[in-house]
């Protein structure tokens, strides 16, 4: 059996609390565990990243290694794209999982489903637009396409017997990701993940960007949805906005950029 003498309880105690001080947290020892220990030794936010249509959630995978070199934990979100809100309902199962501050990244029509994802959750303290649709309560993303002309991807939408949209493979390259070498290009293409056509007419019930303060990067070449468009949405959200020369795809062919944007964001979530 193993005895605990006064001297060695109170050498202990004297431990836990020197402990306490390193990590910046009161020590209960009733109460705490491992996980709130974990959470205050990490003052980062979560990033939990979204893809829109014809595309996954490996499509960020070249963002991935820049923000995890920066001591972020990433999660990257796999949407059905069956409906508007089925993919809401799984990117908040998502942030509901992380543990403290969160900043929620979306691409094109990740946008859409973040500005309702996010919304009235205290635990989001950025939202990161890339190319990304930011609409209004009520606001579907065809009313807001029709605000500009039509870009060159609406002319190579291919709808399947069920009415998922895919993209022309012999298109995909220059309307999609012009500035992505052709033999990525022509593997996205075939890995492209199709979005029921009914998600372009459905609507969030309340926006996000009206309480939490937003990011936007404007692909100024982008050819899937018209930069004008682009810039509409920023302004309207108030969001701090980056261009960049760049198709619809920069989180492939300018990683770096769209790293740096995102960690601006988490930054400022902390501060």
């Amino acid at each position: 059996m193993m005895v605990f003498t006064c001297k060695k309880v109170q050498s202990f105690l004297l431990l836990l609390l020197a402990f306490s001080v390193v990590v910046g947290v009161s020590i209960h020892p009733a109460s705490a565990t491992f996980k709130e220990l974990a959470q205050a030794s990490n003052s980062k936010p979560s990033i939990v990243l979204v893809h829109g249509t014809n595309a996954d959630a490996t499509s960020w995978q070249h963002v991935i290694p820049f923000l995890q070199q920066d001591g972020y934990t990433v999660t990257a979100v796999q949407n059905p794209l069956t409906s508007l809100p089925d993919d809401i309902a799984t990117t908040k199962r998502v942030i509901d999982a992380q543990q403290g501050a969160v900043v929620v990244v979306g691409h094109s029509y990740g946008g859409n489903v973040i500005t309702g994802a996010a919304a009235g959750n205290p635990q989001v303290k950025a939202l990161v637009y890339i190319n990304g649709f930011a609409p209004e309560s009520g606001e579907t993303i065809s009313e807001l396409s029709g605000r500009y002309a039509p870009p060159p991807l609406s002319t190579a939408l291919v709808a399947d017997t069920a009415g998922f949209l895919y993209i022309d493979r012999e298109k995909f390259h220059e309307v999609f990701a012009k500035d992505v070498s052709r033999v990525e290009a022509r593997v996205m293409a075939v890995t492209q993940k199709p979005a029921a056509k009914v998600v372009f007419d459905q609507s969030v019930d309340s926006a996000a960007w009206k309480t939490i303060p937003s990011w936007y990067l404007v692909g100024q070449e982008d050819q899937a949805i018209n930069p004008e468009l682009e810039r509409f949405m920023a302004k309207r959200i108030g969001a701090k906005t980056t261009e960049i020369k760049a198709s619809h795809v920069p989180f492939i062919s300018h990683p770096r950029e769209v790293a740096k944007l995102i960690i601006e964001a988490a930054s400022s979530a902390v501060q």
